[in-house]
Parts: structure tokens; sequence; C-alpha cells
């Protein structure tokens, strides 16, 4: 495993980063797919015993489960001071007032409980999970200051908006002495990159660190057109992010199979190798299922693409429509 700074930190953290929004309740949970305490805690173990020592989880994943078998998990295997755990806020964790956004409320009282279900005294990256259209900002960033100096969070980061809503954020950050954020987990990968055109560009102005949640597409770059699975045939989340330009998305998909069969490799080292060489990507957030998810994405940190195979993957892209930022 390599490991990298996370953006303009010391922080240590592998290249791949493991998502745990596959692992909680799957009969409590929109996602139908996703594997209980006793499925999940050997893949937890395994990504652990390869290197990997920053995991990926939200407070809405399962409503919380995802955090408490992440938590368990990684307190029963691993070393807390050598482990980065992110876990985000912002999604609706219930019904009525206050159950969802980025008030002071809401921010403050959404740690604790996750630190509560994590099982330790700190996260080290606390994740704004959307942008807040009701909340003003500059009462997210200071509660969000708050927490860091209460030290409840080592570093914040977001997820998922417009890259002026980013900028935005972070300079009422820096006007009034607050935290900022060094991390962004946009939605990237060879069949959506319209984040190239202003998301990236601000991240390596300003040394901050990508970490792309879907790289692989939701499967769709390493399967076979036919190929169908339990997440492909019940997750709706990545039909409407990728249905609409499937069509023209598999020529890149067809490239990927393409330069794998080149290279006598798997599609994941083709896929994940062209993120991995990415700036200012640090480590793509991967979902694993199966061990195999784990083992293999791994094994593509050591292989990397050539400039050449990097145009020929990267020329039949065509504009997509923005999806993800609400």
């Amino acid at each position: 495993m390599e490991y990298a700074k996370l953006g303009n930190t010391g922080l240590d953290v592998s290249r791949i980063c493991l998502g745990s929004m596959s692992f909680g309740d799957p009969k409590n949970w929109i996602h139908k797919w996703v594997l209980d305490e006793n499925e999940s805690r050997p893949l937890i173990k395994r990504a652990l015993e390869l290197g990997i020592n920053f995991f990926d989880t939200a407070n809405v994943y399962s409503l919380g489960r995802s955090e408490e078998i992440l938590g368990k998990a990684l307190k029963d295997y691993a070393k807390r001071d050598e482990i980065a755990i992110a876990t985000k806020v912002h999604q609706k964790m219930f019904d009525g007032p206050n159950g969802q956004g980025l008030s002071r409320k809401a921010v403050m009282s959404q740690i604790d409980q996750s630190l509560q279900r994590l099982q330790t005294d700190y996260v080290d990256l606390y994740i704004i999970h959307r942008w807040d259209y009701n909340t003003p900002i500059e009462e997210t960033m200071e509660a969000l200051h708050d927490i860091v100096k209460a030290g409840k969070a080592r570093y914040i980061g977001a997820s998922a908006m417009y890259a002026y809503q980013f900028q935005q954020a972070n300079n009422i950050a820096e006007r009034n002495g607050w935290t900022k954020f060094v991390s962004m987990q946009n939605h990237l990968n060879l069949i959506y990159r319209e984040e190239e055109r202003e998301m990236i560009p601000y991240c390596l102005s300003e040394k901050i660190a990508l970490t792309p949640y879907s790289p692989m597409a939701s499967g769709r770059l390493i399967r076979n057109k036919s190929e169908q699975t339990s997440r492909s045939q019940t997750d709706e989340a990545q039909r409407a992010k990728y249905d609409e330009t499937a069509e023209k998305d598999q020529v890149i998909i067809d490239r990927v199979a393409e330069l794998a069969e080149k290279y006598e490799t798997n599609r994941v080292n083709i896929a994940l190798g062209w993120l991995l060489q990415k700036q200012p990507v640090v480590a793509p957030v991967i979902g694993a299922t199966k061990m195999s998810h784990i083992e293999t994405a791994v094994g593509a940190v050591d292989f990397k693409l050539s400039s050449e195979d990097v145009s020929y993957l990267e020329e039949p892209y065509v504009p997509h429509k923005v999806v993800g930022h609400s």
C-alpha cells in the first residue's frame, strides 16, 4: 500500500479509502444490497491487513448502522492512532424539525451521535454531505470550526457541491479565522468528468485533496453490459446517474475492457489507474460487497497507465448533466 498526505495536511492516508455505505442493515435502508455486520466485519479486517487505513462512512448510511459496524470492527482490529476515520453530516436522520441539514444545532448533535456509534473520541475528517440551502454557510462553518477546536474532529471536508459554493465556504472560514476544508469528496470517474471544469482546478490551486466517490461508476466501468449484480438490479441512485448517457458512455467502457485485455490485467486496474494518476486525487472511495473488491482495488495502486493510455480513455468523453449536487 502507498500512503499520501491528505491535501495540505500532515495526515497520512492510504491511496485507497474503503467506503462503508455497503455496510449496514438491508431491512432498514433504501439500499437492499448492503451487508449486515457478520458479512461486513471480514471485509473491514481484510482491508486493514492490506494496508488500508482510511475509512469513510456517514451518519445516514443505514441510519447509523454503518457507523456502528465500522466503529466496532475498527476498535477490535485496528490501532486508533494509525487509522483515519471520516464520517458525514447533512442528510435526513429523522422526521420532524431539525432532522437534517447543517444548522449549528444539527451538526453539534450529529457529531456526538456519530462519535458514540463509532466508539471513538474523535473523527479524523468530518464531511458535510451536501450543501444546505436553508442554513447560512457562516453558521455551518463556525459550528464546524468549534467541533474541531473541541477535539471532536481533526479536519473538515465537503462533498458534492458546486465549486463556487466550496470556494465561498472556504473564503468565509479564512476571513473569520475558522477551520477551512481540506478535502473534497466529489463524483469523478471515466464516465463522469464534469468536475474537471471548475472544482478540480480550484482544488489544485488550493492544495485540497480529492477523495472521489463512485470511482468505478457503480461497477459499470468494470462489467460487461449484459452482466448483472444485486446492486445493479436494485440501486436506483446509480441508474439516475448513468442511465441517460449509457449509450455514449459504452464507448469508454469498451476502451477500459480493451486496455485490460492489452495489458492482461483486470478492468479495475484501468479504471482506478486512471483516477489515481489524476491530480489532486489522493484516495478514491471504493465500495465493497465481496473480498475480491478490496483486494483488486488495492492492487490498482501499483498499476500505472501511460500518457497515451490516459488520452485514449479520455478522448470519447462527452459532456454530462451535473448530478449529485443537491
